[in-house]
């Protein structure tokens, strides 16, 4: 049986995605989630309310030796099941002007981002590059792109994975498993929450925000057979905004 793992599912982007991929490719849903165990119920139900099917993983991203027990663990207990599709979403924010910026603050962001999908994929790419297959799509962000200003960790996180995508991209392309990456601008989520929507949505070309379901859409496509030309490439969707 084929299974998607999804980092950080439990809540916004990562909920959307793994909801979308169970509704388009029937996949078994690997909800992973670090500590918000009901979020990461509510993203099981809604899956299984449309007629999909899946379980939850707790691991931190970060920490190498809990995502190789509990990836290894799961392994172990489902013989039968396959990792075809990874997508690592998981991310944080800590912003903050460079100068006064707290080192935990670099760290804890650059380690969910880059150290989490070292980690994660190091794991999951063993089994694809034995089966010669796979999908891996990384959510990277417009500020990984241009830069924002005050999210100088933030940005330094989703340029890294950009780069990494485009590297692994080429080690594992003889492997038929493509990685690609999705750079979303500004998404109506949790992340969003406290910004000032009227007023950066006239930055905006369209004038609006994105929506989670439309994320969902292009990574749903990414992990298609549709898409197993496309690798190595970054795909914004972002209303214009970077363009």
């Amino acid at each position: 049986m084929n299974c998607a793992l999804v980092t950080g599912a439990s809540r916004g982007l990562g909920r959307a995605i793994a909801v979308q991929l169970a509704q388009d490719h029937g996949l078994f849903i690997l909800v992973n989630y670090s500590s918000n165990q009901t979020a990461a119920e509510e993203t099981l139900a809604e899956i299984r309310e449309n007629g999909g099917d899946g379980e939850l993983l707790q691991f931190n991203v970060q920490t190498k030796t809990e995502v190789d027990e509990v990836l290894n663990g799961w392994k172990e207990r489902n013989s039968e099941k396959f990792i075809s599709v990874l997508v690592n979403n998981a991310g944080i924010t800590r912003d903050g002007l460079f100068m006064w910026m707290p080192e935990k603050d670099w760290d804890d962001v650059l380690n969910t981002s880059t150290k989490g999908l070292f980690n994660v994929t190091q794991n999951a790419i063993q089994q694809m590059l034995r089966k010669r297959t796979g999908r891996i799509i990384n959510i990277a962000s417009v500020s990984g792109l241009k830069g924002v200003a005050g999210q100088t960790n933030y940005s330094a996180a989703k340029g890294a994975m950009i780069a990494s995508t485009k590297a692994l991209a080429q080690e594992v392309a003889k492997r038929k498993i493509t990685v690609n990456a999705v750079a979303p601008g500004f998404i109506t989520s949790d992340m969003t929450k406290d910004l000032n929507e009227d007023e950066l949505k006239q930055m905006i070309p369209m004038n609006r925000f994105g929506k989670a379901q439309e994320v969902a859409h292009l990574v749903s496509f990414l992990a298609s057979e549709k898409a197993s030309y496309i690798t190595g490439e970054v795909i914004n969707i972002n209303g214009g905004i970077y363009s």
